[in-house]
């Protein structure tokens, strides 16, 4: 797994280097070196472990912002001193925070977490046809899918929408589990693009999706267990 981590603090980012031996790790004192190198896909990596607190001009949230920015399937976890900055790294779709000094233990249970991320990415697709035409879209490039009659809706990370012929309930039974949920009677989402949680809507890309109330506990909880852990 391919890592980047981000801090000032020269003894942090080593000690955290020291216990992913088994990754290539690559160290940044800097947040514009990090957003550098990552302008344009020129180096991306799988991992980002971001400080909260750098004395630079820009700390670990804002670097998070203008990450996704440049990089939007970013998987981002924020490292710091404290916690009280944990319901704005939630807000940043940070998949888990940890408290200084991070254990070894913490850090590998994060990297099977991101394994299996990048896994079901990389492996499963959903396929769908529409007017004699078929073809097969990652799961990981779906934000949403919507329902009108007999005609779905997948709408992706891109901003594109393929039109596909079928109906949500089957939909359901097939793909619905880990990364896709049913919030409402019309809507599918990918839990993954979540990035936040508005009273009754999911917000993916700035659209507000509807949550209904049969499905709004597990849907609420799926959320948390998913995009935002703290581990002390």
């Amino acid at each position: 797994m391919r890592i980047a981590v981000c801090d000032d603090c020269p003894e942090d980012a080593l000690s955290l280097k020291s216990k992913l031996t088994m990754h290539e790790v690559t160290v940044y004192s800097g947040a514009n070196d990090l957003l550098t190198d990552i302008e344009g896909g020129k180096q991306l990596y799988d991992l980002y472990l971001l400080d909260i607190y750098m004395d630079t001009s820009m700390n670990g949230l804002e670097l998070a912002e203008k990450l996704h920015n440049i990089h939007e399937e970013a998987v981002i976890c924020f490292v710091s001193t404290s916690d009280e900055f944990y319901r704005e790294a939630y807000d940043l779709y940070a998949i888990q925070y940890l408290i200084k000094p991070v254990a070894k233990e913490q850090l590998e249970k994060l990297l099977a977490k991101v394994q299996k991320m990048l896994a079901r990415g990389n492996e499963q697709k959903l396929v769908y046809s529409w007017r004699g035409k078929s073809g097969a879209i990652l799961y990981s490039k779906i934000r949403y899918i919507g329902s009108r009659g007999h005609t779905l809706y997948i709408c992706c990370t891109d901003g594109s929408t393929q039109e596909s012929t079928g109906k949500l309930n089957d939909l359901e039974h097939q793909i619905c589990g880990e990364v896709f949920m049913r919030c409402h009677q019309s809507f599918i989402v990918n839990m993954y693009h979540v990035e936040s949680l508005s009273g009754t809507d999911l917000i993916l890309g700035g659209e507000k999706i509807p949550i209904s109330r049969r499905y709004y506990d597990k849907v609420k909880g799926r959320y948390r267990e998913i995009l935002f852990e703290v581990v002390e």
